[in-house]
């Protein structure tokens, strides 16, 4: 049995193990919690303030958890990057646009989480007042739970990883967009028209799918490189898989460049162009990637064919617009986390081959 890394290897190597990894975590979050706590006590020193609502507890832990995760995020990709430089095999880097669309997400999907759990315990405690001591400690705890979640995202990154805060991310910016909407009946229209006002809700659907699109080809590129790649035909259609996920992300931000109402053109061409790259990606994966599991290639066949009859309900008027969108939007994105999942399966059984002295040598990917 090995001794457990002195403090100070740890800090020099804070990701070379998985116990590293997790202490260096636990003062990343020490950090953010004695940062969050100063701070707090100078903004909330002898005063009485609310959960939730302005000036209080719950925006205060809002916005420290999203910079504290988007802070500690940054920092771990550097320290994964700098492991990277020395460890065996293949590492993809992550360029700069990719750590920050994964930063910001993080940081989204704290603020809105913090955000939602004060307003429900502002409900759960009505007209209650928490003391200015235990509301910087609170906010403390906020933070650092958020800079120890993005800190180990950061440095455990992997294809399944990614889905996980794609899946998370496209939730709480589409329902925050929603709940936040000025018109109601939105939804009689279409799933674009939250994006059309100049409001907070067409800046949270907007933003959502440019930071969602960037991710998507985020995706592309670090899921794609695990794909078995030992033949000229395995690299081709590992390539243009890559390609269609990439076109499928450009297509998706420019759904949120181009508002409905001001863009009409450009949007419904990015919006078409992205579900039929989606339709011919899905149909021809089976001949591009042959080792993919016959169930995942099933599952978009049955995916394209509800798409299909969607249309169909749209053009005979017995589903409206908005139903069409949501549904599709459910199936696209759902099979690109399904397709993540898979893609990390094969990096994860790469790695236990290794693991297990299955495998001398590795083809090093390419990037």
């Amino acid at each position: 049995m090995s001794d457990s890394p002195s403090l100070a290897g740890m800090l020099r190597h804070p990701s070379r193990s998985a116990e590293a990894k997790e202490s260096s975590a636990l003062l990343v979050g020490a950090a953010a919690f004695v940062v969050g706590a100063l701070v707090g006590l100078f903004v909330f020193w002898d005063q009485d303030v609310p959960i939730a609502g302005r000036g209080s507890i719950g925006i205060f832990a809002a916005v420290g958890g999203a910079v504290s995760a988007i802070v500690a995020f940054v920092f771990g990709c550097a320290v994964r990057r700098s492991r990277a430089r020395t460890a065996p095999g293949y590492r993809r880097r992550l360029h700069w646009f990719d750590v920050a669309a994964l930063a910001l997400a993080l940081g989204v999907i704290a603020l809105l989480a913090w955000t939602g759990l004060a307003s429900l315990l502002s409900q759960s405690f009505v007209g209650a007042l928490v003391y200015g001591f235990p509301a910087a400690v609170l906010g403390g705890v906020a933070m650092a739970l958020s800079a120890y979640m993005a800190y180990l995202s950061a440095v455990n990154l992997t294809p399944m990883l990614l889905s996980l805060v794609l899946a998370m991310f496209l939730a709480v910016g589409a329902l925050a967009s929603m709940l936040s909407a000025t018109d109601p009946l939105w939804w009689q229209k279409n799933l674009s028209t939250l994006g059309m006002s100049d409001d907070l809700s067409a800046l949270a659907f907007n933003l959502t799918l440019i930071i969602a699109g960037v991710m998507v080809t985020t995706i592309a590129h670090y899921a794609t490189a695990f794909l078995p790649a030992d033949s000229v035909s395995e690299r081709r259609g590992r390539n243009l898989v890559r390609l269609g996920l990439v076109v499928i992300g450009i297509l998706l931000a420019c759904v949120g460049i181009f508002p409905v109402d001001e863009y009409l053109g450009a949007h419904n061409l990015a919006a078409t162009g992205m579900a039929i790259v989606y339709v011919v990606m899905v149909l021809s994966l089976h001949a591009l990637l042959p080792t993919m599991p016959r169930v995942f290639v099933v599952l978009g066949y049955v995916y394209v064919g509800i798409i299909v009859v969607l249309a169909a309900f749209f053009i005979s008027g017995y589903y409206n617009l908005t139903a069409v969108e949501l549904i599709v939007a459910v199936l696209v994105f759902s099979w690109v986390i399904v397709f993540l999942r898979n893609t990390g399966a094969v990096e994860q059984a790469d790695g236990d081959a290794h693991d297990d002295g299955l495998i001398v040598t590795k083809t090093q990917a390419v990037p």
